[in-house]
């Protein structure tokens, strides 16, 4: 396919502009976190006297160490029972062709359209009468379930461009359906899982809503409500609300860097197969 001049540089002006509007925020953040604690930076200026130590003074005043766990103790128990519904129930929908599919895919269509925000309060006395209230299992049942639409509409796109040759091959040579899923859809399926694993991880990562409403406990929370660890003595401290926020969304651009292969992989492959 010939690509039109005009076009190709439109892109890259497009993709340049973007990078911009997003290093430079971060660049900000940088630089206000290096400033002295009791100063409020204004605009993007690199200080002369770079204060590093006021990332180690947000870090121990936030908790962090603390709240690191209890993410990472979240994230495990979200991502991997997400992954293994989701490539279950995709499966079904979009491989088997099961009876009736079609009307679960809208329902779970119908899912993604209900506002978060809306499900707050019936979540709360949900959580209550199944006695995990201000525990981390609070978090993870809840999310598991408000994820489940979009990872469950991910992975049926997938399984729906897998070649029906390939099942009916396996078919012929006797494998069985949870063979065929094991020894032929899940290798196939890793570059859309791996790229679900990434976006489950962040949005969990990231939650702040229900920890703060269903956990008592701030240091039983995700690593985002450390910020609030800020309020009072460091409620006017700008470098340290900086520097705490670029310790907290460090690991997500670690993640996201070292697994952007696969991610990229599975965006190129459903575009192909679309």
């Amino acid at each position: 396919m010939i690509v039109n001049p005009v076009e190709k540089w439109t892109g890259r002006v497009l993709l340049v502009l973007v990078l911009v509007l997003t290093v430079i925020p971060l660049l900000n953040m940088v630089s206000a976190a290096l400033q002295p604690a009791d100063v409020n930076p204004t605009g993007l200026a690199w200080p002369t006297n770079p204060q590093w130590g006021n990332f180690v003074e947000a870090f121990n005043t936030g908790h962090v160490w603390e709240l690191l766990g209890s993410s990472a103790l979240i994230v495990l128990g979200v991502v991997p029972i997400s992954l293994v519904i989701a490539s279950l129930a995709g499966y079904a929908l979009g491989s088997l062709r099961m009876k009736g599919s079609r009307a679960l895919l809208i329902l779970f269509v119908l899912g993604l359209t209900i506002p978060f925000e809306a499900l707050i309060i019936p979540l709360y006395y949900e959580m209550q009468s199944l006695n995990v209230l201000n525990t981390q299992w609070a978090i993870i049942l809840p999310l598991i379930g408000l994820f489940m639409p979009f990872s469950v509409f991910w992975m049926r796109a997938h399984f729906v461009g897998v070649p029906t040759e390939l099942s009916e091959a396996a078919r012929v040579d006797g494998a069985g359906m949870w063979q065929e899923l094991r020894l032929i859809h899940l290798p196939l399926a890793r570059p859309a899982l791996s790229a679900l694993g990434i976006l489950l991880f962040l949005w969990t990562w990231n939650q702040f809503l229900l920890p703060v409403v269903l956990i008592a406990d701030p240091l039983q929370r995700t690593v985002a409500g450390a910020l609030t660890f800020f309020q009072g003595q460091y409620s006017l401290s700008i470098p340290l609300l900086n520097a705490g926020a670029l310790i907290i969304i460090l690991p997500t651009i670690l993640v996201f860097v070292i697994f952007q292969r696969q991610f990229i992989r599975a965006l190129i492959q459903g575009a192909v197969k679309g």
